[in-house]
């Protein structure tokens, strides 16, 4: 199965063992998880995608810039290659979290920057560097891409309204599960619409998935 999936990621590791640490929730493993290789993965990978729009898009000021490097870091973006490369069926997890349900995503996003940290761990940042340039091509290539994150665009749909009172509030309904694998539920709600619920690893990224679902039911040409 290693095998496959080294081949797939294009990438194949001396020391397989940091592979197999990439791929191990807290839930499952709280000693041997891959929460250390996730926070080395995210700063890999911020540094080369600035680095990569800082040379593609030579026009464009700082804050375009941070606009997209927010949104090709962003767990969503991770979770979304980590869905093209398959990664889901190769991660160590608890049987309730490999039901996947609305925490699919999160833990995508989260398992694929600790395999950025593990392939650069091992092969150095040239092989970091490859890794993402190919798989993060076609998001570099759009530049017309939407670089506004979920909250974001629905602040500023419900600002279109007109109406002070139409703003999004959100509000934390529960927090479960052990701290190293805590689960957020949150709430958000505007004017003239009923509650919608998101979930998460972190109430940030409970916002924003309670945020994007919102979207899909008031503005549908918003919520891509």
């Amino acid at each position: 199965m290693m095998e496959r999936l080294s081949e797939k990621l294009g990438y194949r590791f001396q020391d397989e063992d940091l592979l197999k640490r990439a791929l191990t929730h807290a839930g499952a493993d709280a000693a041997h998880s891959n929460e250390r290789l996730e926070f080395l993965g995210d700063r890999v990978l911020a540094l080369v995608v600035s680095e990569t729009l800082y040379r593609r898009y030579p026009g464009e000021d700082e804050g375009a810039l941070t606009r997209r490097v927010h949104a090709l870091v962003r767990w969503e973006a991770c979770a979304r290659i980590g869905e093209d490369i398959g990664l889901w069926d190769h991660l160590n997890l608890t049987k309730a979290e490999a039901a996947g349900g609305r925490s699919r995503g999160p833990i995508l996003g989260s398992a694929l920057e600790a395999v950025i940290a593990a392939i650069y761990l091992d092969g150095g940042m040239e092989a970091a560097r490859g890794f993402i340039a190919r798989w993060w091509e076609a998001m570099f290539s759009d530049s017309s891409a939407d670089t506004r994150d979920a909250k974001t665009r629905l602040q500023e749909w419900s600002q279109s309204r007109g109406k002070a009172s139409a703003a999004p509030v959100y509000a934390l309904k529960s927090q479960d599960g052990p701290d190293h694998a805590p689960f957020f539920v949150v709430t958000v709600k505007v004017q003239g619409y009923d509650a919608v619920a998101g979930e998460g690893g972190s109430k940030r990224q409970a916002e924003q998935d309670a945020a994007a679902r919102l979207l899909a039911v008031v503005a549908p040409e918003s919520s891509a």
